[in-house]
């Protein structure tokens, strides 16, 4: 079987996970996924596997999830501790027809609490450390059973112990029922349950099939995203599709990730546009880890432009680019843009694209007030495919008020140019009176001043734009450097310095700016 087959087959017949690595194999069974990490399910597997193990891999778990008592149909939440085996239980759930429900291992006990009862009482897949986590949960009322992917725990089901069970035949979920399920980040209070179908998550693959054409080679694709996040479905898909060799990483501090480059020097690497904020500091390694990079590639959130010059000017290919796209949980990629190497300098950071050729989303900008959106008057952001999430898992009627026939209302807020480019300005929830673009204002300053690690400016209290600053190693700001660069944005309060330890983030390390404007709200409330 060729990728080109397979991939053809999935846009007919939908994504099922389960059926991926088998998928992958058949089309090349010597791929090799390499991780930074061991495997806590599998530990002796060691750390360099390739593909057609990894697929073996896969049918042992489903094979032992099923000798648990796991059935087609049933929800299985996976809670666990960051691993790269947490995608490799979700495929083996999806496997066996099971519908998966993967939790960050970032979520506190109460969240995980709320979100298992929402679901009514699924098998609960956890390690020991998560499991002591959740020891104020009240596990045997929210679940069916609790099985174990590492370590043991009384009343708990062992998958190590149920090593050889023999082999199930796969069950192929319908292309329109619920698949996988993942969470939003949170940003707002406890996450919404989003649900992915087959016909969901093989749609998604479209837009990204033909930027990983841009790649002639056989070249290491470096992913180093959330396991539990729906992104790494995609970017799983894709790579091992594609024959692609496979970086698959968990640590995302700078001198782990520089020894990873420099040692399988990747072509193309995917992550949060935080973690690449905080390797720019690599660009300057004389190692070069960046040298070999021909694309790097960001969602989740926005990317500030500097960040993206200082990565590019650090690899060393002809024509290295920096695709973002802008999109979200619930409809996947709606737009995207290539940065180049000579003017991601003088990029508008608020300028997040345009829609993607071949079958992509449509995007639409709809007014708030009656009068046309503009850059001074912007409006909501919407968004219409068939790659759009089915629902909120028991929570239909949220879901119902952001949809609008085939179009999704994103909670962000901006405008298109005259040229077409969506240019993306705030989140709805975070518009702040007086301000266009607290994104914007965030653009300008860290690149103004590189000592920032980072800069949120967020509503404080007398609904005042609050800077919230965090500089390298925490060092003081000098105040006539910030007043300097301020000076083209008077109605900003005082800057807050804040440790970057303390800066409140989502499992994609997004940071949560209601959670800060929360805090300087109790501080004057304290104050009164």
């Amino acid at each position: 079987m060729k990728g080109s087959v397979a991939y053809r087959s999935i846009q007919k017949r939908g994504l099922h996970i389960g059926l991926l690595p088998e998928m992958a194999a058949a089309v090349n069974p010597t791929t090799p996924i390499t991780l930074d990490h061991d495997l806590d399910v599998l530990p002796e597997a060691g750390r360099r596997l390739t593909v057609a193990q990894y697929a073996d891999h896969v049918d042992d778990l489903a094979a032992r999830l099923w000798a648990a008592g796991v059935r087609t149909d049933e929800h299985v939440v996976i809670y666990k501790t960051a691993n790269a085996d947490h995608w490799m239980l979700a495929a083996a759930v999806s496997r066996i027809g099971a519908i998966v429900v993967n939790l960050s291992p970032a979520l506190d006990a109460k969240t995980v609490g709320v979100l298992l009862e929402r679901v009514g009482r699924p098998t609960l897949l956890s390690d020991g450390a998560k499991l002591d986590v959740l020891t104020d949960v009240p596990l045997a009322d929210l679940t069916r059973r609790v099985i174990t992917s590492a370590g043991e725990r009384e009343g708990a089901i062992a998958l190590a112990g149920l090593a050889g069970a023999p082999r199930v035949k796969p069950v192929v979920r319908p292309i329109d029922e619920a698949a996988v399920i993942t969470h939003t980040s949170g940003t707002t209070g406890i996450p919404k349950l989003v649900v992915h179908t087959p016909r969901t998550q093989g749609i998604r693959l479209l837009p990204q099939w033909r930027l990983l054409s841009l790649m002639r080679k056989k070249e290491t694709v470096a992913i180093n995203v959330p396991f539990v996040h729906s992104r790494m479905v995609a970017a799983m898909s894709l790579a091992l599709l594609k024959e692609y060799p496979v970086l698959l990483m968990r640590e995302t501090g700078p001198a782990e990730v520089a020894e990873q480059f420099v040692k399988h020097r990747p072509a193309f690497i995917e992550a949060l546009p935080n973690s690449l904020m905080e390797w720019e500091e690599l660009a300057e390694d004389p190692r070069a880890p960046f040298g070999s990079v021909k694309v790097f590639s960001s969602t989740f959130d926005a990317i500030h432009p500097g960040t993206m010059s200082r990565l590019l000017n650090a690899s060393d290919r002809r024509g290295a680019l920096f695709f973002q796209i802008y999109g979200q949980s619930e409809v996947g990629p709606a737009v995207g843009r290539a940065y180049f190497r000579h003017s991601a300098h003088k990029a508008n950071g608020r300028c997040v694209g345009w829609a993607m050729p071949g079958g992509a989303a449509k995007v639409r900008v709809v007014s708030r007030d009656g009068n046309p959106p503009s850059e001074t008057n912007p409006g909501y952001i919407e968004v219409a495919w068939d790659g759009i999430a089915k629902t909120y898992y028991g929570e239909q009627d949220r879901y119902d008020t952001n949809r609008n026939g085939q179009w999704w209302r994103t909670g962000d807020v901006g405008y298109r140019t005259r040229f077409g480019c969506l240019h993306m300005l705030d989140r709805e929830v975070d518009m702040i009176p007086g301000v266009k673009s607290s994104l914007e204002i965030e653009d300008v300053l860290l690149s103004r001043l590189p000592e920032l690690t980072e800069l949120v400016v967020v509503q404080g209290p007398r609904s005042e734009p609050v800077p919230v600053i965090c500089t390298a190693d925490d060092k003081p700001l000098d105040l006539n450097r910030w007043r300097a660069a301020a000076a083209a944005f008077p109605q900003l309060a005082d800057p807050v310095q804040i440790p970057q330890a303390e800066l409140p983030r989502t499992a994609t390390l997004k940071v949560q700016r209601l959670a800060l404007a929360r805090r300087f709200e109790e501080q004057l409330q304290a104050q009164a």
